[in-house]
């Protein structure tokens, strides 16, 4: 029987050590060795293989995988990088064994984010991430008109980034204050639509994730249910489906517009 090989990503991602894209910047750096040698992007490991990042041994010692949902204070950043940003979130969980976030919240915002040591489920939810519904709680510095609310629902076009956003669910809570609901991810989305429409977003709380609300204080996390767990895995298997476009179906020769039979031209002999 044929030993299983694995991608050094893969094998990476599986263990908890960091996600596959994370590990892809880690072999492309060189800073991981297979048996002592430097392994080119994509280089397959079978089992016995010995795997160190930066001079230090990786092995599988997993026993379960850790999901958490996070209430993240403003001014912690969603970064595993604790030797360049103080102000990390993997330092202030302080959790006892190597986790990362899933996606990303920005350092002014509060609210729900999810980490994991599940590299695969990471993966996932990042390809399937245009169709995940993600609710925030906005408020901005002046009063919010009806024109406002259609516009944001609507779409707006986004210069900076050269995107025009999708189409979402927006709600007016009072006076300064609005629910968005939004299948799209991109940089600063809610600020840079409000700035737009020339407002300034005061304060932002994401409080859902697909199926996982917000339900803990701020600066504080718990784990998943098993619930919870198995409704995420089912809206994600539902929403990575590959959808193959309509190819245009080619006429027939009795639908194909019929031509007068023409003989020829004769050469005229010199």
């Amino acid at each position: 029987m044929s030993q299983e090989l694995k991608r050094i990503n893969k094998y990476l991602s599986e263990v908890g050590y960091c996600s596959r894209r994370e590990a892809d910047k880690l072999i492309d750096a060189g800073r991981v060795t297979i048996n002592g040698d430097v392994p080119e992007m994509g280089t397959k490991i079978a089992p016995g293989d010995v795997v160190h990042v930066d001079g230090k041994e990786v092995k599988n010692t997993k026993e379960h995988f850790v999901y958490l949902a996070f209430n993240k204070p403003v001014g912690i950043v969603c970064t595993t990088d604790t030797s360049v940003e103080k102000d990390n979130i993997i330092d202030y969980i302080n959790y006892p064994k190597r986790i990362f976030p899933i996606g990303r919240l920005d350092k002014p915002s509060e609210g729900l984010i999810l980490l994991t040591d599940d590299g695969d489920i990471v993966n996932k939810i990042l390809r399937a991430s245009n169709n995940h519904e993600k609710e925030y709680i906005v408020t901005v510095d002046k009063p919010i008109s009806q024109t406002f609310i259609e516009r944001m629902a609507g779409g707006i076009y986004l210069e900076d980034l050269k995107k025009t956003t999708n189409k979402c669910k927006v709600e007016k809570l009072s006076t300064y204050e609005f629910k968005i609901i939004l299948t799209q991810g991109l940089n600063r989305q809610i600020r840079r639509m409000c700035a737009y429409l020339n407002y300034e977003v005061q304060t932002l709380k994401r409080v859902r994730i697909m199926n996982i609300k917000l339900d803990t204080p701020v600066g504080k996390y718990r784990e998943l249910t098993k619930e919870e767990f198995s409704e995420l895995n089912r809206l994600i298997s539902t929403s990575t489906k590959v959808f193959k476009p309509k190819t245009e179906r080619r006429p027939s020769n009795s639908e194909r517009p019929q031509q007068k039979d023409r003989k020829p031209p004769k050469r005229r002999k010199r």
